[in-house]
């Protein structure tokens, strides 16, 4: 073909976006790496520093069951959402905010107790943490009949992160030691509890928040 002379190339349409298996899994979870000295003094007392915030978000929790008016799990609107979406497909976006909110206060909680940053977890500011997933179409994109047994499906999810978290526990013992002594927090055992709690909040927005019915991967990484 000839050029048209104009030295401008011919229009290259775009290569879609890849929507099967090998596109990103939709829930986004990381944690930025504090290549910085940790603080000693509030790591040795961690257990005890994290207790107000802890008792901030049980009290939050015990406010998801109360604004649900049913069942939900650890304070996520679960059995209403299931409910909605099998008879009306439809997910109201406020209880889709509250659930992804809670789960971003959750994970900034569970970042500073397993010392992986020693900023105070806000209530509202993402800090160091980020967890996100798109809100979903109910009507076109969820099946109305899976909310019913992702809780099943997801029984093999539940016995690996068990091992995983007994792993974890014994990876922030060590990690406790390490920067009680150097002030830092080990990379590769950082990257692996970011890994962890990126397995779980995808578990927890499939079988709960019921964001996607893609089924969470069995993997660590992105």
């Amino acid at each position: 073909m000839e050029s048209s002379g104009s030295g401008v190339p011919p229009f290259q349409p775009l290569p879609p976006e890849p929507t099967g298996p090998e596109a990103p899994y939709p829930v986004h979870y990381s944690v930025d790496y504090p290549d910085r000295p940790l603080n000693r003094l509030t790591t040795f007392f961690r257990v005890f520093v994290v207790i107000p915030i802890v008792i901030v978000l049980v009290l939050l929790e015990g406010g998801g069951y109360a604004h649900a008016g049913a069942l939900g799990v650890g304070g996520l609107v679960v059995l209403p959402t299931v409910l909605m979406i099998l008879f009306r497909q439809k997910y109201p976006r406020w209880w889709f905010d509250w659930n992804l909110e809670l789960m971003r206060f959750s994970a900034r909680i569970g970042v500073f107790l397993a010392l992986m940053d020693d900023r105070y977890p806000s209530t509202d500011e993402q800090q160091t943490v980020h967890l996100d997933f798109p809100f979903p179409d109910a009507h076109n994109d969820l099946n109305r009949w899976l909310p019913l047994v992702k809780w099943l499906l997801a029984i093999p999810h539940y016995v690996v992160l068990f091992f995983l978290y007994i792993a974890a526990l014994f990876v922030v013992i060590v990690a406790w030691f390490a920067i009680l002594f150097t002030g830092r927090f080990p990379r590769g055992m950082f990257d692996f509890l970011v890994g962890v709690g990126r397995w779980t909040n995808r578990v927890v927005a499939y079988a709960h928040v019921l964001a996607t019915d893609r089924y969470p991967p069995f993997r660590l990484a992105p």
